[in-house]
């Protein structure tokens, strides 16, 4: 969420980052909203010299009740009742003005950095970098459902029965697998400096406001009946929480934490050829990581936070390229944002397996996240996300890139230790 100030005072400047994210319908919006804070900053105004006069002619009532003059201060009372009531009229139409403010600039799009590439959808995300080397094997790939199948991996069919479409289980070595993915991503992000947190799995909807967009929030969300509580579509969610309504001291940043957590999601939308199986699901498990820092050194976490999580794919052998969002795909609060693409020899492309993200203080200035500086000035903080792994999509890209002609997949060295010194699995058929 923009500083209102900001938007009275450089309306152009919201106006040509609302183009460039190609979201022409809401330019009205921000002649809208600059009206509407005049018009509260006008009853504001008329409301504090309401209650400067009111207070005034409190004191001259006590000075004439104690001359004896009750008829001057009756009059006066009357002043002080008419005062009163108005003043309750302004502060209803304040409270009514500061909805429809906050309602507006909710919606109005964070400023997008300079460095991003302006385009209208994902089809227009800019390649940045490859990591490794994408191999085709001579030997075919089966899908990846069927090599987890190979192996007495995966029941769909009793997923299906127990908990519908977009639930799975995962059984034996591909479930231990997941497992030592997850346990391996925690102890990586351990020795980055990163601090662990397991966090609540449901969030209060201030704090589903606070972290994401109206139309994020509705399409991929799930509410729980009857309560003030939503399941989280992401652990960043309850990380940024955390720190709700807070003000750290400067000397404490940044604030480095990575966190596990189950995820929900709706995933609304068609569901295409090759996001059947475990691509495209209603629940999974993923290892993220958040920063909390000052607005100077944003950038510079952002690329060491996706730098981690190819660092981390080049360590299990799977190649990997960095893909910049142009301004069309970038969600309302993101400043900058790069996905983390794995190579599929199967499809011969790459695919989404993480996002690594800047929000500057968008998410700060909605949860009152601030910083106590050490001249005792108080300012907002930057926020920042990036997925460490997310299996069991990221169980594709490493199922195969080390499935071997003879059907087993190699376990590479870093992640032995977490599957018992296991060097291959070992298909069951």
């Amino acid at each position: 969420m923009l500083d209102l100030k900001f938007v009275r005072e450089n309306p152009e400047i919201v106006k040509q980052n609302i183009k460039n994210k190609f979201q022409d319908s809401k330019l009205a919006l921000v002649d809208e909203v600059i009206e509407l804070d005049e018009q509260n900053r006008a009853a504001k105004q008329e409301g504090d010299a309401l209650r400067a006069e009111r207070n005034k002619l409190s004191k001259q009532i006590g000075a004439l009740m104690g001359q004896g003059k009750k008829e001057e201060a009756e009059e006066l009372k009357r002043l002080v009742t008419d005062a009163s009531d108005h003043l309750a009229e302004l502060e209803t139409k304040e409270g009514e003005l500061e909805e429809k403010i906050k309602k507006i600039m909710m919606t109005i799009p964070n400023i997008i950095d300079a460095s991003v590439p302006i385009g209208k959808d994902d089809s227009e995300n800019v390649e940045v970098q490859r990591y490794g080397e994408p191999v085709v094997p001579d030997f075919d790939i089966p899908y990846h459902t069927e090599i987890m199948e190979s192996f007495d991996g995966i029941d769909l069919d009793s997923a299906r029965k127990v908990a519908g479409n977009g639930f799975y289980y995962l059984m034996g070595d591909i479930a231990r697998l997941h497992s030592s993915v997850i346990s391996y991503a925690r102890d990586f992000m351990i020795g980055r400096g990163f601090t662990y947190c397991i966090p609540p799995f449901m969030i209060r909807s201030e704090v589903v406001t606070g972290v994401m967009s109206f139309a994020e929030m509705d399409a991929m969300m799930y509410k729980i009946e009857g309560e003030d509580l939503y399941l989280i579509g992401t652990s960043e969610h309850s990380m940024i929480g955390k720190f709700i309504d807070t003000i750290l001291p400067e000397a404490k940043l940044p604030q480095t934490l990575t966190s596990y957590s189950p995820c929900f999601r709706k995933e609304k939308g068609a569901h295409g050829l090759e996001e059947r199986g475990v691509y495209r699901i209603h629940q999974f498990e993923k290892q993220e990581m958040i920063v909390v820092c000052k607005p100077e050194e944003s950038m510079d976490w952002y690329d060491k936070l996706w730098q981690n999580t190819v660092d981390l794919f080049r360590t299990l052998d799977i190649p990997v390229r960095t893909l910049e969002c142009c301004s069309g795909d970038l969600a309302d609060l993101k400043v900058k944002s790069v996905d983390v693409e794995a190579w599929s020899p199967r499809q011969k492309k790459y695919f989404e397996v993480g996002s690594c993200s800047n929000l500057g203080d968008a998410q700060a200035r909605r949860l009152k996240i601030r910083v106590s500086g050490e001249d005792g000035q108080k300012y907002f903080a930057h926020t920042l996300n990036n997925t460490v792994v997310a299996p069991p999509r990221m169980l594709i890209a490493f199922l195969e890139n080390n499935l071997q002609a003879d059907g087993t997949v190699k376990i590479p060295d870093a992640l032995q230790p977490y599957m018992g010194g296991m060097k291959a699995l070992v298909p069951k058929k």
